[in-house]
């Protein structure tokens, strides 16, 4: 980890002790929680934050995701939230002044079915209408943008054409946690880690304190987001969210010549494929069918991606493993986030994102930020209100963004 700061070195470990007293605690020290510290610090003036993480820094979900960025979603609600965070994605390098490695280098979603291309043709249209750049592309150009993707009529999953987003890409996942690390640590903001919280303490229905293995923090507010273990913290303070976790499973292979220009996804066959800047190749899959918080996933299911993967990129059949992991991601009712109040007071909730958490950290630590400032939901989060599972007024983008990655 040593070579993500080179320039301050003395960050990496620099882990100050709790004070007794903050006015905000942030529970999840992955990119969502220290964006919002962020947000916090920068645009509102909160500065006696502290951002609580029972691990190291970025070492959870924020390590495990498939670092695609992207907008191009169906409901006008997510569309909203995850293009206001591309924009800002687009100005956080010179925001944050870090060089994370963000590349709007394009990403395709492809159609194998009749099905998808019908969805996929309503989705560009759907996009246009919300201001998101989106084209629908046959299968020549589909071949013209991805040369060493395979086109041809007889194979398991045809190539019938693509939904692409050109300003979509991918960035440097970890170096995105640090960057923001280091801007909210240079605004005073305490990063506390391997500080595990183990409850809450109320007045009434009211959070007035933070539990920890390091000690009691007295806070007036609390924000959850720690990916993969909502529910458990929850449950701590004394209520129930409508999500379950499950397995998310990727890997690389080790590093070969830049052969693959843009990012491939497929709903069909719920595969990924990108090319990191060193070189690996980035692929993954769809969430595990079942729940749990093991670290890793079903061999059978990362199998089968990987041929459907091989299939359509046949070039990369002979490519060697480097590594494989597994994250643990938070999946609601109608596979769309919750971000906003708690039914306990003052205390604020930032969950159930699934596969779509990387690419909305900016917007979800942006509009984090505001709900806890001002106490009440800006217009992009307002959607995503817990009470919207009281309503049936639901969100179910998860047949409609093509894959949720």
């Amino acid at each position: 980890m040593a070579d993500l700061l080179p320039e301050h070195p003395d960050f990496l470990w620099r882990n100050p002790d709790p004070k007794p007293s903050y006015d905000a605690v942030i529970v999840g020290g992955g990119g969502h929680g220290l964006a919002t510290a962020y947000y916090l610090a920068a645009h509102h003036g909160m500065t006696n934050i502290a951002v609580l993480e029972r691990g190291w820094l970025a070492g959870g979900n924020m390590a495990r995701n498939t670092t695609i960025i992207r907008s191009n979603y169906l409901w006008d609600e997510s569309a909203a939230i995850y293009e206001h965070s591309l924009k800002l994605w687009e100005a956080l390098p010179e925001e944050l002044e870090y060089d994370f490695l963000f590349s709007q280098r394009g990403v395709m979603n492809l159609a194998h079915t009749l099905q998808d291309v019908r969805e996929s043709v309503r989705r560009v249209g759907a996009n246009k209408l919300n201001g998101v750049d989106a084209e629908w592309l046959d299968a020549d150009q589909v071949k013209e943008l991805c040369p060493i993707i395979n086109v041809s009529e007889d194979i398991r999953y045809p190539v019938l054409g693509a939904t692409y987003q050109p300003r979509a890409g991918i960035a440097k996942h970890d170096h995105v946690a640090w960057a923001f690390a280091r801007k909210a640590d240079e605004l005073g903001v305490d990063i506390i880690q391997n500080c595990e919280v183990t409850g809450f303490i109320k007045d009434g229905n009211r959070v007035v304190g933070v539990k920890t293995n390091r000690g009691t923090i007295n806070t007036g507010k609390v924000a959850l987001c720690a990916a993969g273990h909502s529910s458990v913290l929850a449950k701590l303070a004394g209520f129930d969210l409508p999500i379950q976790s499950h397995p998310l499973q990727a890997l690389v292979s080790e590093l070969h010549e830049k052969v693959h220009p843009t990012v491939v996804m497929s709903n069909h066959v719920h595969v990924y494929v990108s090319q990191a800047h060193k070189g690996e190749l980035v692929m993954g899959a769809g969430i595990d069918s079942y729940n749990g918080y093991g670290q890793r996933g079903a061999f059978h299911v990362i199998e089968e991606q990987m041929a459907a993967a091989v299939e359509l990129f046949p070039i990369f059949a002979r490519a060697h493993l480097l590594r494989t992991w597994g994250g643990i991601v938070d999946v609601t009712l109608d596979a769309s986030p919750i971000v906003g109040k708690a039914p306990v007071e003052n205390m604020y909730v930032n969950c159930g994102w699934g596969t779509g958490g990387f690419k909305g950290t900016p917007g979800a630590g942006w509009t984090m930020a505001h709900t806890i400032a001002t106490g009440e939901p800006h217009a992009l989060n307002l959607p995503f209100a817990l009470e919207r599972f009281e309503t049936g007024a639901l969100i179910d983008e998860h047949g409609a963004a093509a894959v949720a990655h």
